[in-house]
């Protein structure tokens, strides 16, 4: 099958290659991709800042439906719409897999950047990373139940966020927007900060029902919590001096390089600095629970559904900024 391939380590080496197809094995199922959504670390994967083991197939946000199931899995899996948790392996055994945290697993093998994931038309993973999805939920939008798992992780585990915090979110991206609506479903009074040239995407921040501000002409809004999912040197600064004393700073944004910050003023305003890698079971549930209460809006953070074919375009336009989320079809 033809597949959106790493085919190598360093800058670029990303391409359309054929890849092989293998029926699930014992505890596994194959499914018929229907979205995958391109997110950050695939352009970091892409541009050679972000680790991974080539040849693989990249993507990890992935809406499909159950084509067929290895040995030991329930058939009436056969047929379902699903989204998917990342990690195709842990070790099961250290400190962090009894405690339920698999992203921090040492040894964890995750879909997308060390197995083959999900920018192709066929997928095979375990059984237990499946999740029904809502079926009023288009597959587009469903793809995007694992950034909001990633939310989920970093906001939720442990909560960050109470009601009546001021909320700052810095960066409008997929995930910004994303946190910003968990962070409203926490009872956080929400503001989204990007800058000037983020203007379509503040406007979908309105269209959402958020405050808006904008950096180098808004003095940032003073916040009890600061989520930062810009991974922009300025933004994370922006969060830093935006948090009030005895604040919470969150960080989710991956800058994919070194930043210079005023790290000082977690000192001298004794902030409290968490963070969140991927996601983990628990953060799955909650991410599905807020998708089946309606707390969460996916469906208008797509901006476009795009041809496997097309990638470059994609990548290129998630890459500059026009736009939120770039969906690939593989189909």
């Amino acid at each position: 099958m033809i597949a959106l391939v790493k085919l190598a380590a360093g800058e670029g080496n990303v391409d359309l290659a054929e890849r092989p197809e293998r029926p699930p094995g014992t505890g596994e199922v194959a499914l018929d991709v229907a979205a995958a959504g391109v997110c950050g670390t695939d352009l970091h994967i892409w541009l050679g800042e972000y680790d991974s083991v080539p040849p693989v197939t990249m993507g990890h946000e992935v809406c499909g439906t159950v084509a067929s199931v290895g040995e030991g899995v329930d058939g009436a899996w056969v047929g379902a719409r699903v989204a998917v948790e990342t990690f195709f392996s842990t070790c099961g055994e250290c400190a962090h897999c009894r405690a339920g945290k698999l992203s921090v697993c040492e040894r964890r093998r995750s879909i997308g950047t060390h197995v083959d994931g999900g920018f192709a038309p066929r997928l095979v993973l375990p059984a237990r990373n499946l999740h029904r999805v809502p079926d009023a939920l288009p597959d587009s939008a469903a793809a995007l139940s694992e950034p909001l798992a990633c939310v989920c992780n970093s906001l939720l585990d442990p909560r960050a966020v109470r009601a009546g915090d001021d909320v700052l979110v810095t960066g409008p991206g997929a995930i910004g927007l994303i946190a910003a609506q968990v962070a409203r479903a926490c009872g956080g009074r929400v503001t989204v900060r990007g800058t000037a040239g983020d203007g379509p995407r503040l406007a979908l921040a309105a269209s959402l029902g958020f405050e808006t501000s904008v950096a180098g002409r808004d003095g940032a809004p003073p916040a009890d919590v600061v989520v930062e999912c810009s991974g922009a040197g300025p933004g994370i600064a922006d969060a830093l001096r935006a948090a009030r004393r005895r604040g919470r700073v969150v960080q989710m944004g991956l800058r994919g390089a070194d930043v210079t910050i005023p790290y000082d003023l977690i000192c001298f305003h004794e902030l409290t600095v968490t963070a969140g890698f991927a996601s983990n079971p628990g953060s799955w549930r909650r991410a599905m629970a807020l998708l089946e209460a309606g707390a969460v809006s996916l469906e208008p953070l797509v901006t476009e559904v795009v041809p496997l074919r097309e990638w470059r375009r994609a990548f290129d336009a998630s890459r500059a900024g026009d736009g939120v989320k770039f969906v690939l079809d593989p189909r």
